[in-house]
């Protein structure tokens, strides 16, 4: 019975004028690289979106103001003016922010996952594997059916990685959950 011998120890000296180095292996060792956008087309919800989030914020600023005005003038309870003051500022700073909030709003299909992003000042970019989707979901309120748009969410197993996309035009919407489905049933098979 024969023993091998032990690996090769390596040199780390230079070589010698005149003697050749020992020929080196190329290894493809490569470090894990960050998560990089690919450059390709976002997609953007529907501008109607805007007039939704315009309609059901004016409407709860108009109940604020009607109560705050009955409590003050009706009731003579002053004290009304302090939380409908507050509840008014934040209102009409909602509303005048809400057309840059939707423009922040959008989605790209890449090749193994769908990347949402939405926010001004807080973004969240969320990527959700389409292998990893476990329901796709197409909701929409009363004045979504008005305006024609539908929110599109998705559920994976993890909670913190739902996505709920608003704003999306009625047949975006389907197609997109269509599209979303073959894929990930594709993806879920290979795995």
């Amino acid at each position: 019975m024969t023993i091998p011998p032990p690996p090769p120890i390596p040199d780390d000296r230079p070589p010698a004028a005149g003697v050749a180095a020992p020929a080196v292996e190329a290894t493809d060792v490569r470090e894990p690289a960050r998560l990089e956008l690919e450059p390709g087309v976002w997609h953007r919800i529907s501008p109607k979106y805007v007039w939704v989030q315009v309609i059901s914020s004016g409407s709860i600023l108009l109940i604020v103001v009607a109560v705050m005005l009955v409590l003050t003038l009706v009731l003579h309870q002053w004290w009304a003016w302090i939380p409908g003051g507050i509840l008014t500022l934040i209102l009409v700073w909602t509303l005048a922010i809400t057309p840059r909030q939707a423009r922040s709003i959008g989605y790209r299909l890449r090749e193994d996952d769908l990347v949402f992003r939405r926010g001004i000042l807080w973004q969240r970019f969320v990527a959700v594997p389409y292998g990893r989707m476990q329901l796709i979901d197409i909701t929409h309120g009363p004045l979504d059916r008005g305006f024609g748009i539908a929110q599109l969410k998705f559920v994976t197993a993890a909670a913190t990685s739902g996505v709920t996309i608003p704003g999306l035009e009625q047949a975006t919407a389907e197609a997109l959950r269509d599209h979303l489905v073959v894929v990930a049933e594709s993806r879920r098979t290979g795995l």
